[in-house]
């Protein structure tokens, strides 16, 4: 059966964000994951988890700016300073938290501009090397163009392609169920190919981004093909409930039995 981690950005809304890791906990969830802890100081992050007892499973880099749109820094030249930055802070936060992966985005950069794809390649090799000093996994995450037009990483294969050419052992895919499908589909397939290299997967029904079990998809027969793949990691529930977030949870009675 998958380990499922709770995604704290888009669950739990009901409440406010520091109320919503004890909230996962009551309902059964061991994990947690979320965009960015950056709002509150590592040591009040570590509190809550510790509080509920839970295991951090994944938060992202540093972004630039959220609010005015930023998506990532890594593929933005001459952005370089900041984006190291970035990786210096994450790892504070990743210190107190105890996560075991950090989820690097690339931001909104041109995929055939030759600067950004030497940008992102350097930026990664330099967040790799530091996630390794600390014994982490970096991730990087293809996302669908239309949930986030001009992503630069926005195709599977291209990541798989980043990843062998940079030959760092700590750099994974994150595989998101909702994102492939849009993309690409082809989801199990993709699984079985890519599961040398993927480090984390997160799901979420297509095309609303609610409940897995909802959508177009079998979600449940996707996810038991990860317990035939041998998966061993945790799934990101990264969805959006379609009301309230415990109301929402029959979908997980599936994997009871």
């Amino acid at each position: 059966m998958p380990r499922f981690a709770a995604n704290l950005t888009m669950m739990f809304n009901e409440t406010d964000f520091l109320d919503r890791f004890a909230a996962a906990a009551a309902v059964g969830f061991t994990a947690v994951e979320f965009l960015f802890p950056y709002e509150f100081e590592p040591e009040v992050i570590r509190a809550q988890l510790e509080a509920a007892g839970l295991t951090q499973a994944l938060f992202n880099l540093p972004p630039g700016n959220w609010a005015a749109g930023e998506r990532g820094l890594a593929a933005l030249s001459g952005r370089e300073a900041e984006f190291r930055q970035s990786v210096d802070t994450a790892l504070r936060y990743a210190s107190a938290t105890g996560v075991g992966r950090l989820h690097v985005m690339s931001g909104l950069a041109d995929r055939s501009d030759a600067r950004a794809r030497n940008t992102y390649l350097s930026s990664l090799a330099l967040a790799c090397d530091k996630a390794a000093e600390a014994g982490l996994d970096v991730l990087i995450e293809p996302i669908n163009p239309r949930d986030m037009p001009g992503y630069f990483l926005n195709d599977f294969n291209f990541a798989a392609d980043l990843i062998a050419d940079l030959s760092r052992p700590n750099l994974k895919l994150q595989f998101d169920i909702y994102h492939r499908q849009i993309i690409h589909g082809d989801v199990i397939r993709g699984l079985r190919e890519l599961m040398p290299i993927i480090g984390h997967v997160q799901i979420a029904s297509v095309p609303l981004r609610h409940e897995p079990g909802t959508g177009e998809l079998d979600d449940v027969r996707v996810l038991r093909e990860l317990d035939a793949l041998g998966y061993t990691g945790y799934v990101g529930c990264e969805y959006r409930p379609a009301g309230q977030t415990v109301a929402g949870l029959g979908w997980l009675k599936a994997f009871s039995h």
